[in-house]
């Protein structure tokens, strides 16, 4: 059995003969041939040698394309310079001030826009040299996510509750911008999309309710028209967001660590694939190879039969590498 088709099955519900291997590797893996997370970041080579290379040396079955969370925010306009060690960053705030469209560039063309052309590269590059042996996951910003990245964090939660229908009309451009990207990438052989949301858990869930769930059910909707599967990531507790999130219709829902699975299984049901919500400090980076052994086998147990590995978020730079080697050890169908 293939990496992909371990993957497609499990999602399917079909037979596999070992659970799917999918955790998230940035720093990590540009670290592990050499290089840095400036130029995973900078250049889709890069990315695609290391994502290629972890694979190889670790088992993985998904190659991914998450780098950073400013893809789209250049594409709208922002300028951004690269860091060997913090990656890639806003040289200015794009939208300082009052809420402005204006300073936007409206339509981001994704084979234009540097970085998300950069993006769109590296699936393609994936696509012809593992399109058989491989899940390819592409990547994009939820709205709330790329809002915040354009009005600065502080400036986006006092915009919730002051200007929500301004901030409505600012997540609305970075939804048919996410649309628009995924929609590419799918194009160029994604099987997968991972929308990345993580402000979200920062807010109540009725603000969730309100302004930030509708275009998340948008967002995975016309992906999934496009064809892909659906993997969402929000970082942090999203305990109180659960009951919204089951609508959604994610294919794959990564769990962070401090968020019960038993919890996360009774309300979202039984169809979801829950990734595993392992610590990726305490667990993965301090952890030794039994002990994450062991916390896989548990959170299988509380997760039930849709399941796959990984750990709640990305794995961190100086995680051993026999500790990564545990994490991705085939782990038995039971």
């Amino acid at each position: 059995m293939t990496s992909k088709e371990r993957y497609l099955n499990l999602l399917a519900g079909r037979p596999v003969d070992f659970y799917p291997r999918i955790p998230i590797l940035m720093r990590y893996a540009a670290e592990h041939i050499g290089s840095n997370y400036g130029a995973f970041t900078a250049d889709h080579h890069v990315m695609v040698s290391a994502n290629v290379r972890c694979a190889a040396d670790f088992g993985l079955d998904q190659l991914s394309t998450i780098s950073d969370p400013l893809r789209e925010t250049e594409g709208f306009g922002g300028k951004v310079a690269y860091d060997a060690a913090s990656g890639v960053h806003l040289t200015a705030p794009l939208m300082p001030g009052e809420i402005d469209l204006s300073l936007l560039v409206q339509r981001p063309n994704p084979l234009t826009a540097t970085r998300m052309r950069d993006r769109i590269d590296a699936v393609a590059d994936y696509h012809r040299d593992h399109a058989d042996s491989h899940s390819i996951m592409g990547w994009v910003e939820g709205a709330a996510a790329e809002a915040a990245d354009i009005r600065g964090a502080e400036n986006f939660f006092a915009d919730l509750l002051s200007e929500p229908a301004d901030i409505g009309k600012l997540m609305d451009l970075c939804l048919a911008n996410a649309i628009n990207f995924g929609l590419a990438q799918i194009g160029r052989g994604a099987d997968t999309i991972g929308i990345g949301d993580a402000v979200a858990s920062q807010v109540s869930a009725a603000t969730y309710a309100e302004l930030i769930l509708p275009r998340e059910q948008a967002l995975v909707a016309a992906l999934r028209a496009g064809g892909a599967k659906i993997r969402l990531h929000i970082c942090g507790d999203i305990t109180h967001l659960l009951p919204g999130i089951a609508t959604l219709n994610v294919d794959l829902l990564d769990v962070d660590h401090m968020v019960d699975l038993r919890r996360v299984r009774a309300i979202v049901g039984p169809r979801v694939t829950l990734g595993a919500n392992l610590d990726p400090v305490a667990d993965i980076l301090r952890g030794t190879p039994e002990e994450i052994r062991r916390r896989s086998s548990a959170a299988r147990a509380q997760a039930g039969p849709q399941f796959m590995v990984c750990a709640g978020c990305e794995i961190p730079s100086g995680t051993p590498a026999e500790n990564l080697r545990a994490l991705c050890e085939p782990l038995p169908v039971s």
